[in-house]
């Protein structure tokens, strides 16, 4: 799904929309192997189990029963409400309980909980735009794709001065019964995925609210075990800064996706929940994203925020599209904890022939509010006028964005996110569509070192004309689910197992698609 609000870059070599299949027959795979995989892996969970229970130490098992007290304070999508304070809730670390070995890490520490849940773990494959998400959507496609609900890193801000680092590795073996997310032709593979990660910078960079610096890159690379044509290599950047000088702030952030299949979804969850719906197949798109935010106190319960976004979305051989946005926004602090906004942004989308560009118009009311450490809401709602540069007449549709954390108990989490937008198809041409979702994630932490999950989520891609006298019929109709088990070994070391189910079902058949993957990864941390 694209998102966002640089200049036009030249074509990379040609692509094909989709790689050559084998013909019908040409490769069957045997029964016994994915099931094989399956059971595998399950036993590898439950051994897994076993040896984190028999491992556990009393004395050190309180350390993870203590949940994060930082404040998580959800994005906006149409804009960064930010509250006209700019304080932050303290981190507060939970004190050591004596012990001769070496504290397990918390549950945040183990499998971390951003403080904004929809921040730089960014989706980068629903339709053709689900892509570089900044911390917050802002504009018509959004900044970043609310879809996202999986949590990324959270490294604690401490000093304004701090130097953070965080080093990962995480290693998949992953059965797929449809590599190619075929409608004709299911072929199914083992491959394996090599996923490192490094997060460096300084400062504030959890509560963001004074000077800070972050960069975040994963390097992704996917390799088969008897389709090697089809092996990828996926590169994400994340750069972000911000300044606080009292009543000003200014935000900055920069994302590049290089990604040469459908299996990279985001940095905090790569196997993929949002395929590429818009393409129906892996395909090579390159994105780039840039976003600023000037936010300024006028007075002590008033705040005006400017925004400013740039995106390009580049398909080799397609129709890539870019766009820049500008908008202006007012916000009041209703109550201490509840903020209310209204305004609008403008923008301006160039797209490859045969699409015409366009030009678009919202008008937003914002919601952000923040019950307690445990509840955070986040809305936005309007309307977007569309034109286009042809004879075909205006587009008049709402839009929304609604996003909500809640955590009751430690060890349980819960993320809510739904929205709709307007994108351009990068593979249909003349063809924009409109696209609502829902998504939500559950986590629960079990015998203070078991995790469980499951993610679900639903979307719908409705079509319509860019030009007169083209035909728009497609709509398209996506669900996915994924439960899930981690454990965590050591303070360092965690495995689990996952199995994901995803469903298109089109009004173009060649469209549709099922496809089942069942995975084990293990996940270092230094």
């Amino acid at each position: 799904m694209r998102t966002g609000f640089a200049s036009i870059i030249r074509r990379f070599a040609s692509f094909p929309l989709r790689t050559s299949i084998e013909s019908a027959g040409e490769i069957s795979r045997p029964v016994g192997r994915p099931t094989l995989a399956f059971v595998a892996g399950i036993f590898l969970a439950a051994v897994l189990v076993s040896q984190a229970q028999e491992s556990v130490e009393p004395d050190v098992l309180p350390s993870l029963a203590e949940p994060s007290s930082s404040a998580e304070s959800l994005p906006s999508t149409s804009a960064e409400p930010l509250p006209a304070s700019s304080q932050s809730l303290p981190s507060i670390a939970p004190e050591p309980l004596p012990s001769s070995a070496p504290s397990l890490p918390s549950s945040e520490e183990a499998f971390p909980s951003s403080n904004d849940p929809w921040s730089s773990s960014t989706n980068y494959t629903a339709a053709q735009t689900n892509a570089i998400p900044p911390p917050r959507a802002a504009g018509p496609y959004g900044s970043v794709d609310n879809k996202n609900v999986f949590v990324g890193e959270a490294i604690p801000s401490g000093e304004s001065r701090r130097f953070h680092y965080h080093l990962q590795l995480t290693v998949r073996g992953v059965w797929d019964d449809n590599i190619f997310i075929s409608h004709t032709n299911r072929v199914s593979d083992y491959y394996f995925a090599i996923e490192p990660e490094i997060t460096i910078g300084f400062g504030d960079m959890e509560g963001r609210s004074s000077s800070y610096f972050r960069l975040d890159y994963m390097p992704s690379a996917i390799l088969f075990v008897d389709h090697s044509d089809e092996d990828a290599f996926n590169q994400l950047i994340h750069l972000e800064g911000g300044y606080n000088s009292g009543r000003l702030r200014l935000s900055l952030s920069e994302d590049i996706a290089l990604l040469e299949s459908a299996n990279l979804n985001s940095i905090s969850d790569t196997t993929g929940l949002w395929a590429n719906l818009d393409a129906s197949g892996p395909t090579r798109v390159n994105i780039f994203n840039t976003r600023l935010r000037a936010d300024y106190d006028l007075t002590g319960k008033v705040f005006l925020q400017g925004e400013f976004d740039s995106s390009i979305y580049f398909y080799p051989n397609r129709i890539s599209s870019y766009l820049v946005s500008g908008g202006l926004y007012i916000y009041y602090n209703w109550l201490p904890k509840l903020s209310v906004g209204i305004g609008g942004t403008f923008g301006y989308d160039w797209v490859d022939d045969p699409t015409p560009n366009q030009t678009f118009e919202q008008v937003n009311a914002r919601l952000n509010y923040q019950a307690t450490s445990k509840f955070n809401l986040y809305a936005s709602a309007g309307v977007e006028f569309r034109q286009f540069d042809n004879d075909q007449g205006d587009h008049t549709t709402p839009v929304f964005e609604v996003g909500a954390t809640y955590h009751p108990f430690d060890g349980t989490n819960l993320t809510l996110a739904a929205g709709r937008r307007i994108y351009n198809s990068g593979f249909l041409a003349d063809q924009d569509f409109a696209d609502t979702y829902v998504v939500a994630r559950f986590q629960q932490r079990l015998f203070r070192r078991v995790y469980l999950g499951l993610a679900c989520g639903y979307e719908n891609s409705d079509y319509f004309a860019a030009r007169e006298g083209v035909s728009a019929p497609r709509n398209d109709d996506y669900w996915f689910i994924e439960p899930s088990v981690d454990v965590l070994i050591t303070r360092w070391l965690s495995a689990g197992a996952y199995y994901l189910h995803r469903d298109d079902s089109s009004s173009i058949d060649f469209f549709s698609f099922y496809d089942n993957q069942v995975g084990v990864r293990a996940t270092v941390r230094f």
